[in-house]
């Protein structure tokens, strides 16, 4: 691991760790605000010895990172809102076909072609699958640019790991941000899961390997249903170990990351909790602070994973109090969270949820959710 901090944006840490995590194959197409990784893919896939492809557009891309992770290779693609909208059926296809791949997601304001600026407004789009029929993708999303390094590096190896397809979620400001970074070492390839499905050396080839068929396609029902319900197996999987939250409990600057579906040890006790990520939590620990002062216990909960998203962790930390939703979008994420107010413990009562949101770009402010805050608590 290389202990060196580097000042770097957001995109290009996510580039400089896509490499480093073994990303064999990189194929994109240019759109702000994510054009710091298609051009820093440019300049160092090639002098790696990897294939770099400036895709005819989405469309191709999404496809080519298909075919590339069928035959063997860790690959990735990235976009902004727009351009994740026109990859959606390649990633229906990867899903269908247990085919794992690393997309990321530099949110940017909508619908339609929107604005430039951040944005958490891709939501739905993000835990719900996203394509057409039943099947989800693991969804990270980094508050932070070492987040960004550490969330792609350990994108590939959810995605192996499970066949599934991962997104890397970050809104615009988390991509164009610099910060300071200490970037992962050169992962050791040779303990990753076997690809012994992957296409290639077909039979009667030089390599005799018996041949070997990727679809997502089955004309028979029942079959189609069995294979689909196999894999939300694997999705049920995924939940009980790979569910992930951030809590920063009242009184507290920096929190713990629960890494379970339960979260067990996560206690409630502040007045009102406040469920965020993205830029919208960086904006909510200033407002927390603010809040603090003035004598409100306020908790900080991030959803790491907004698929699978923690609903008994938020749940417990709540406690039955109040919850306010801050997104960059007007009613996606506070679904979630109604979600969340069924799981909180039986002897408490279910917590209201209220919701600050905005959209088109716009970010909130410290002072603005903290007014919030003395609205809904009355002090």
């Amino acid at each position: 691991m290389n202990s060196e901090k580097v000042l770097m944006k957001g995109n290009e840490a996510i580039s400089e760790a896509a490499i480093r995590a073994g990303c064999g194959a990189y194929f994109g197409y240019p759109i702000t605000p994510q054009n710091e990784i298609t051009a820093y893919m440019a300049k160092n896939m090639l002098d790696r010895g990897r294939v770099f492809i400036q895709a005819e557009s989405e469309v191709a891309a999404i496809n080519m990172v298909y075919g590339a992770s069928c035959a063997g290779a860790r690959a990735m693609t990235s976009s902004s809102s727009p351009g994740i909208s026109l990859k959606q059926e390649g990633m229906s296809y990867a899903a269908g076909a247990d085919v794992p791949l690393v997309l990321v997601n530099v949110v940017r304001g909508g619908p339609g072609l929107g604005s430039i600026a951040p944005s958490q407004a891709d939501y739905f789009q993000s835990t719900r699958g996203g394509g057409h029929g039943d099947y989800y993708c693991i969804v990270l999303a980094p508050k932070s640019v070492q987040e960004c390094a550490d969330f792609t590096y350990e994108a590939f190896d959810l995605a192996d790991t499970y066949r599934v397809p991962v997104i890397v979620q970050a809104d615009g400001m988390i991509g164009q941000m610099m910060e300071g970074v200490v970037l992962p070492g050169e992962r050791d390839l040779t303990g990753l899961p076997k690809r012994d499905w992957a296409v290639g050396n077909m039979k009667g080839s030089a390599g005799g390997r018996p041949s070997r068929h990727i679809t997502s396609i089955n004309l028979v029902p029942e079959q189609l249903e069995k294979i689909t319900r196999d894999r939300f197996a694997r999705y049920d999987e995924i939940k009980a170990k790979e569910t992930r939250c951030e809590y920063i409990a009242p009184g507290a600057s920096t929190g713990r990351v629960y890494k379970s579906a339960a979260a067990e040890g996560l206690e409630a006790g502040a007045d009102i909790t406040l469920a965020a990520y993205g830029t919208s939590a960086r904006v909510c620990l200033g407002a927390k602070l603010l809040a603090e002062r003035a004598g409100v216990k306020v908790g900080l909960f991030r959803p790491v994973t907004l698929w699978p998203f923690p609903y008994k962790a938020l749940g417990a930390a709540a406690g039955g109090k109040p919850v306010l939703v801050v997104e960059m979008s007007l009613g996606q994420l506070v679904e979630d969270v109604r979600l969340s107010t069924l799981e909180a413990p039986a002897a408490s009562p279910r917590a209201e949820v209220h919701l600050l949101g905005h959209s088109g770009g716009v970010i909130p402010t410290e002072e603005e959710v903290f007014a919030k805050i003395k609205e809904i608590t009355g002090k």
